[in-house]
């Protein structure tokens, strides 16, 4: 296993559409564990293909406190929405330090693969709903600022390319 880059907003990357996956095999399998690992260590408790600039439909999460109930979510599918919408303060590990409330569903179902190809269905809400709803986004190409208003995204990018900058310039300095 290994632990994945992790693309920063606003990289371009972010906002191609991830492919539906058609072979269930070892790559997957592989892939599903490094992407568990890459969001354990960051620390998360989602993340999309998409953010390991892999774009294809593969989502994995964990809620738990424990850390110890890992699901795959592979070619997700929202079948059913709850009307009732909810406001939860919403983070990503592609926009680390930002944090805003966003309006999701408060309760949703997806069917779903699992990394052996097995399809499932799963109702969920609170954390999970919410959580389930923005890794779904990052496979459509969009990330959680899209939801703020332009002059908050806009802040976002700028605080997020001067992070950037000075990541850059401080790695160019330990080189030499």
């Amino acid at each position: 296993m290994s632990i994945l880059n992790i693309l920063r907003y606003p990289d371009s990357r972010l906002h191609k559409i991830a492919k539906p996956v058609t072979t269930f095999d070892a790559r997957i399998k592989t892939l599903v564990a490094d992407m568990a690992e890459t969001m354990y260590d960051a620390p998360g408790v989602g993340l999309a293909a998409s953010q390991v600039d892999v774009h294809e439909q593969v989502i994995v999460i964990d809620t738990s406190e424990t850390r110890t109930e890992l699901r795959a979510y592979i070619n997700p599918e929202l079948i059913w929405v709850s009307p009732e919408m909810q406001i939860y303060d919403e983070g990503c590990l592609s926009v680390p330090g930002v944090y805003d409330g966003v309006e999701r569903h408060a309760k949703v179902k997806v069917r779903a693969y699992d990394a052996d190809g097995k399809q499932f269905e799963l109702e969920a809400e609170g954390l999970l709903a919410v959580c389930i709803q923005h890794e779904m986004d990052h496979l459509k190409g969009k990330v959680f600022v899209e939801y703020l208003s332009p002059l908050k995204r806009n802040r976002i990018k700028t605080k997020m390319l001067k992070e950037e900058r000075e990541l850059n310039r401080h790695n160019k300095v330990a080189q030499h």
